[in-house]
């Protein structure tokens, strides 16, 4: 019985280790690969300390979203920077709760997804794009422009990937110089 169980567990832990290097992962330190220094700090911690995320920040806490950013994750926030709600007309405010919660789901992205995995996806991509589902169900489309990662939202909108992005402890923050989808 107990060989039976040590075989299990052997055969586990190879269909494990087949199934992460099937899926590209490698050993490798984050600062070598060129991801982000992970951080113990959450993506709603995270949002607060950038100075440049001050109106995203706003929406979140006004949608009631902020403790889904302090959670377990993992998530992917396509964050507008200050700028680009600026270009956009504004953020939803406080009295616009289900607009806000729109706008913020439509910029997250189940699991933690840095720009070495996205510019990974595209470098096996046989038509130069990836998709990828967000919260909101929408599809966001990448591409790569040169060294330039856009994201193309399904009516249209483009924004560029921007500044640095941030590992957090429960995902990733990606700057993005657009509002992919305005709050309804």
């Amino acid at each position: 019985m107990r060989q039976i169980l040590i075989r299990g567990a052997a055969a586990a832990v190879l269909t494990l280790s087949l199934g992460l290097t099937a899926c590209g992962r490698s050993e490798t330190a984050p600062e070598a690969a060129g991801a982000p220094e992970p951080s113990n700090r959450t993506l709603a911690a995270s949002l607060d300390d950038n100075d440049d995320l001050d109106s995203l920040e706003g929406v979140v806490e006004a949608a009631g979203l902020q403790t889904v950013l302090e959670g377990v994750g993992p998530y992917t926030l396509l964050a507008p920077t200050d700028a680009a709600f600026t270009a956009a007309g504004g953020a939803p405010g406080g009295d616009e709760k289900p607009q806000g919660a729109t706008l913020v789901r439509a910029h997250i992205l189940p699991g933690a997804v840095t720009r070495a995995d996205i510019n990974a996806a595209l470098d096996r991509a046989s038509n130069g794009k990836v998709e990828m589902r967000t919260m909101d169900d929408g599809v966001v489309t990448f591409s790569r422009e040169g060294q330039t990662l856009r994201v193309t939202a399904p009516d249209g909108a483009v924004a560029t990937l921007t500044g640095s992005e941030t590992a957090a402890s429960n995902g990733v923050i990606q700057p993005v110089d657009g509002v992919l989808v305005k709050g309804e």
